[in-house]
């Protein structure tokens, strides 16, 4: 069971959250126009680490504003995830270091960075080749070209997230049942109540 499972599932244990959707919903526009082409060509070499980053920015401020007063939004990748999706893009890309990627997408993200989010990172495995064998094998087709290795880069990058505490908790997934990996992210967000209560 997935990140979008485990929001629908927080989303029902109380009213006061609201599921915000993914960034390119809330803007769009500039979405629907590189994906009118060939989608994985533009991301992987036409566009620019600057470009993607302030795509992937752009719709999360748009996602933000959409959140309703005295509401707690859900987001499916919060801000570390997408700058982690930009930093791993930038090093497949353009051949920097996992560490020169991070400095890159930090500094076009500037302040933008410090936005407060409690952020529970899930993941397939620790382990990069056990958790790259298992997120493929959901996909039920073989992955070919840059995304493999663009797959192993993000892995790599969300761990050194993880390592510099850039998330609230990190959940391995690997061989545990959906209610037990739900009853983590409960215990980590603040809820153990039944379902239409509020946090504790």
């Amino acid at each position: 069971m997935g990140k979008t499972t485990q929001l629908m599932r927080l989303a029902k244990h109380w009213s006061g959250f609201q599921p915000l959707g993914a960034v390119h919903e809330h803007d769009p526009e500039p979405w629907t126009r590189v994906a009118a082409g060939d989608y994985g060509l533009w991301w992987f070499e036409t566009s620019t680490t600057v470009e993607l980053t302030e795509m992937l920015l752009a719709g999360h401020t748009k996602r933000a504003a959409a959140r309703e007063a005295m509401r707690t939004g859900l987001l499916d990748r919060g801000l570390p995830i997408l700058l982690a999706v930009a930093t791993a893009t930038c090093v497949v890309k353009d051949g920097l270091t996992v560490r020169e990627a991070i400095r890159t997408v930090s500094a076009i993200a500037g302040s933008r960075t410090t936005v407060p989010e409690t952020s529970v990172l899930l993941l397939p495995s620790l382990d990069a080749e056990r958790s790259y064998a298992i997120t493929s094998a959901r996909e039920c087709r073989p992955w070919t070209g840059i995304y493999p290795d663009y797959q192993k880069t993000l892995h790599a990058v969300l761990l050194h997230q993880a390592d510099r505490g850039t998330y609230t908790a990190v959940v391995d997934c690997e061989d545990r049942s959906p209610d037990n990996v739900h009853t983590d992210v409960l215990g980590h967000v603040g809820l153990t109540q039944p379902t239409g209560r509020g946090p504790r």
